[in-house]
């Protein structure tokens, strides 16, 4: 699938400000949060090679950014990578089970980012399950609001592989995650992966943050068939375990020794106050 044309947001004015003066004001309180990192991220003029990749959320500003925050302040310690790697999960049920986006640009109210169709062709060519396809982005916000804090970082110099996943299954993110390692070392890519996830939704906050636990001790240790047990035997609503286990069993291709870190977690209900039904968030470091 040739395309060349421009995604236009879904979420701006909603999930985030429309207005750009008011968009980097929220990004900025996200740092200074007491939730958040407390200080402003110091953007490296050097690429520093840590971190596989990261786990960020991706629901409202308001109550996940300052949890995200944390994800883009070790992004602004290591320098601007080739290429992000976003993935992200399908809530509208549009497109593909496996959606890459081919080509074009993606705008937001910071400007554009592109698209790197080279190594986005080359995943979907890798890949028994993804394909090219738009129709599973139109709608779908967990990758664009990831864009506004990178571009806060990187302005628009800043390009991305977009991919939205239907299909949560460790087979699937194993496929995903091969052909990502197989395309990035063909291509000698320098890439950082976001996998763009909430945890436990709606239940109150003791037992979210208990069963969320349950799910980030199983990533810390990369049990990527341990995660998918949890989560399903538990009933633990995490969003986005697709690309969650995605990321984990990429880490174990690229790196034999990699670890992972728990950076920050927290639930709307630290935000907002109340506490009955709340949302989990989480920043988790993947590193070489």
């Amino acid at each position: 699938m040739e395309f060349k044309g421009v995604r236009h947001p879904v979420v701006a004015g909603y999930f985030y400000p429309e207005e750009p003066k008011e968009l980097i004001s929220l990004i900025e309180k996200s740092f200074t949060h007491p939730l958040g990192p407390g200080k402003l991220p110091v953007v490296s003029n050097e690429r520093v090679k840590n971190s596989i990749g990261y786990v960020a959320p991706h629901a409202g500003y308001i109550y996940s950014g300052p949890i995200a925050a944390h994800v883009y302040y070790k992004i602004a310690e290591e320098g601007n990578p080739d290429t992000f790697i976003i993935i992200g999960t399908n809530h509208t049920g549009l497109g593909s089970l496996v959606s890459i986006y081919p080509g074009g640009k993606w705008y937001t109210p910071l400007g554009y980012v592109n698209i790197d169709e080279e190594l986005a062709r080359s995943i979907i060519e890798n890949s028994s399950i993804a394909e090219a396809d738009t129709y599973a982005h139109i709608e779908e916000h967990s990758i664009e609001v990831q864009l506004p804090f990178l571009q806060y970082l990187y302005g628009e110099n800043i390009n991305i592989v977009p991919i939205v996943m239907g299909l949560h299954s460790p087979d699937a993110a194993h496929d995903l995650a091969k052909s990502i390692y197989e395309s990035v070392k063909a291509l000698e890519r320098d890439v950082i992966i976001i996998a763009s996830s909430d945890f436990n939704h709606y239940e109150p906050h003791e037992i979210t943050i208990e069963k969320d636990m349950l799910a980030i001790k199983k990533i810390i240790e990369l049990d990527t068939e341990g995660f998918y047990r949890v989560i399903i035997d538990k009933n633990i609503s995490v969003c986005g375990p697709g690309a969650i286990m995605t990321l984990m069993e990429y880490t174990k291709m690229a790196s034999p020794t990699g670890k992972v870190k728990l950076l920050k977690h927290a639930t709307s209900g630290d935000i907002s106050g109340h506490k009955n039904a709340v949302v989990g968030y989480a920043a988790i470091q993947f590193l070489y």
